[in-house]
């Protein structure tokens, strides 16, 4: 599958914040850890794990420092991203919007985190990966989902500016996907980060490759509005920004 202009927007987007990207991530790399932590908690066969959308190893790097003595593939569509990468690690290049890769083996666990929204049709993508797992294989996946920077859009209604956020995949939506005997666990939870400024607000979001958005950008003046306006911020001006996580687990 061809990828759209869209995607290869994307993976420009990462290739160019790569080496910024370990700095900016400390939400990343807190969710790897916490989706890490709950496969630790599970069965896990030996064989291969994978995974998907790396970036630049966090996740990969809490299951291997988890499970010492395992190896776990490196898979991202962003050359730049794997280039950080230690010299052992195993990685392959791969835009996941064309589908897995072929593996002379079925997976026992494929891992992945803060990957899944950016590609298309993320429904059908976590079913199509479920698919793919051994029979007693895991997929652990943490994604950003509706429900995320709650205090963004209503600054953006109070004063009457688009929100020019990512639009993010509804937990209801990934769940209706997955048959009932194979969810093993499922869990939202929040994160909110804070900030003296809108721009120091989303500047770890912009910096990382993640600020490339569908939507065209808004004007400075807008920008200033929705500051001036902001939603929710600390009794010391601080302005909060929340994110919510979906964590599953899913069973082969």
């Amino acid at each position: 599958m061809k990828p759209t202009a869209w995607q290869e927007r994307v993976l420009r987007g990462f290739d160019r914040a790569a080496e910024r990207y370990d700095r900016l991530t400390r939400l990343q790399r807190s969710v790897a850890w916490r989706l890490a932590q709950l496969c630790r908690r599970e069965e896990l066969s030996d064989g291969l794990w994978v995974d998907l959308g790396s970036g630049t190893g966090h996740l990969a790097k809490a299951l291997e420092e988890l499970h010492p003595g395992r190896s776990v593939l490196r898979v991202d569509g962003s050359r730049a991203m794997l280039r950080g990468h230690p010299d052992h690690a195993e990685v392959l290049r791969w835009d996941l919007a064309a589908g897995l890769p072929v593996w002379s083996e079925a997976p026992t666990l494929l891992a992945s985190s803060f990957c899944l929204h950016w590609l298309p049709n993320p429904q059908r993508v976590l079913q199509q990966w479920a698919r793919r797992l051994s029979p007693a294989g895991l997929l652990a996946v943490a994604l950003p989902v509706d429900g995320c920077f709650p205090q963004w859009q209503e600054s953006a209604r109070r004063c009457g500016v688009r929100c020019t956020a990512l639009p993010f995949p509804s937990s209801d939506d990934l769940l209706k996907t997955i048959p009932a005997q194979q969810l093993r666990m499922t869990r939202r939870v929040s994160y909110t980060v804070t900030s003296p400024s809108l721009p120091l607000l989303l500047k770890p979001i912009r910096r990382i490759g993640a600020g490339t958005s569908p939507q065209a950008p808004l004007a400075l003046r807008d920008w200033r509005r929705l500051q001036t306006n902001w939603s929710d911020r600390r009794n010391d001006g601080q302005l909060r920004l929340t994110w919510v996580i979906q964590l599953l687990l899913i069973r082969g």
